[in-house]
């Protein structure tokens, strides 16, 4: 038997939910930074604060993908964890920009920082399941697409999140700084704003998509089932050690490629302050920088809002030169529009370097997933999805550790070269997945 080829309006709204936790993830890239900045997190610090992130996935994505692969019941199989993970993620995102009102207890830096422990946490509790399903309910030719509609949506939804502050700001007329030197109101805002929306958009995938039976999956699989006397979490070790060969080559493009997001995240913000903007170092808290915050929230939807219309041409592209070059492809181009911020001349030309990025973005969000879905049992899909993760965290947390003394001692500060540092290192990315065997990739001759 065959699973039931999806409408396209199937595979969107069974994915909906992607739209609100990028919008809250967009939220918390493009303004974590600058948060536990006014909070008072020197430059060369805000990597070890960001540290937590990369820990959270770690620890939790294997957990639930485990966990999810195991659970069935009246709510379905990833459905509960997704929207577990949602509603954890909207309590983060209400209290992190707001954590001067705990300053009785502890120092709003710690709180802030807290906070986006949470939010990450709750993120991973609610995206992996949400890959995990689309290898549940996609044929083998149709995965493509449906990890690509994930992209798009993702996209869409990290534009809402970027631009939010900025438009508050700018259209609405919602201040962007405080008087008192604390978080500016269009930054409170928003992350409430996001909150709402990333609960409201999961709970669309939640209501409209039927999820198959463990029972069900089994006679889509030619692979039969052997049940095993027991079984436990301590299985992920076993799975770890036998994951199959695109995994582990897939494992050293997803380490440059997120190594080199990681840098972005963390050091847009002061990099563009202080490189394009020309402001002190020690300027963290005045107007200017607010508006080159803003400006960041700005660029980073441009790469976003590319990054959701690349996707609807990656699986045609993918199709004609095959995934792996679709890949690399992708990330040179994002390589070299990174490194391309060094040398504009002033903030408005960062547009182009953004459209560059959101290319390698669209590519670095589809292509692994979907190189990797053909390789791996359908009945190790979830676990399998939330050890793939290990090697989007392990090198952000490489960055973390990194990063800072890397900017304090060899960039003096100046976050522009760590930005440079990882446009370099999707290029080595690229150069890696031509290692990679795609195991269902099927040229268009």
């Amino acid at each position: 038997m065959e699973k039931r080829r999806l409408s396209t309006f199937e595979i969107w709204t069974m994915s909906f939910g992607f739209l609100g936790i990028q919008m809250g993830f967009a939220l918390q890239n493009a303004n974590a930074s600058r948060i536990l900045q006014i909070f008072g997190a020197d430059v060369h610090e805000l990597s070890w604060f960001w540290i937590i992130a990369p820990l959270m996935g770690l620890i939790v994505q294997p957990i639930i993908g485990y966990y999810s692969d195991k659970t069935w019941g009246r709510f379905g199989r990833r459905k509960p964890f997704f929207f577990t993970g949602a509603i954890l993620a909207s309590i983060g995102l209400i209290l992190m920009p707001q954590a001067e009102i705990f300053i009785a207890v502890l120092p709003a830096l710690w709180v802030g920082a807290g906070m986006l422990m949470i939010m990450d946490a709750s993120f991973n509790i609610a995206m992996e399941p949400f890959r995990a399903l689309v290898g549940d309910n996609l044929r083998t030719d149709q995965r493509t697409a449906g990890f690509s509609v994930q992209t798009a949506l993702i996209g869409f939804g990290a534009v809402i999140g970027s631009l939010l502050p900025y438009t508050l700001s700018n259209w609405f007329g919602v201040s962007n700084k405080d008087e008192a030197g604390g978080v500016p109101y269009n930054l409170i805002l928003s992350f409430i704003i996001g909150a709402i929306v990333l609960v409201g958009s999961v709970l669309i995938s939640v209501l409209s998509t039927k999820e198959y039976s463990p029972a069900e999956l089994a006679q889509f699989s030619d692979e039969k089932i052997t049940p095993k006397k027991e079984s436990s979490l301590l299985d992920v070790i076993d799975d770890f050690r036998q994951m199959p060969t695109t995994m582990r080559q897939l494992a050293f493009v997803q380490f440059f490629s997120w190594f080199g997001l990681f840098g972005m995240w963390v050091f847009t913000t002061p990099a563009i302050a202080h490189h394009i903007y020309g402001l002190p170092i020690s300027d963290n808290k005045s107007e200017a920088y607010q508006n080159a915050g803003d400006w960041v929230g700005v660029l980073f939807g441009v790469y976003n809002l590319v990054s959701a219309f690349y996707a609807f041409a990656l699986p045609y592209i993918a199709k004609q030169i095959g995934r792996k070059l679709t890949h690399a492809i992708s990330l040179i181009i994002g390589g070299l529009g990174l490194i391309s911020m060094y040398f504009m001349p002033n903030e408005n030309w960062l547009i182009l370097s953004m459209i560059a990025v959101g290319i390698a973005w669209a590519s670095i969000l589809s292509m692994p997933f979907a190189i990797l879905a053909g390789s791996i049992s359908p009945f190790k899909m979830g676990v399998y999805m939330g050890i793939f993760n290990f090697f989007v965290v392990l090198p952000q947390i490489v960055n973390a550790l990194l990063g800072g003394p890397l900017v304090k001692y060899v960039y003096h500060d100046n976050a522009i070269f760590a930005i440079v540092t990882s446009g370099v290192s999707f290029i080595i990315a690229a150069l890696l997945v031509t290692r990679v065997k795609d195991v269902d990739d099927v040229i268009k001759k």
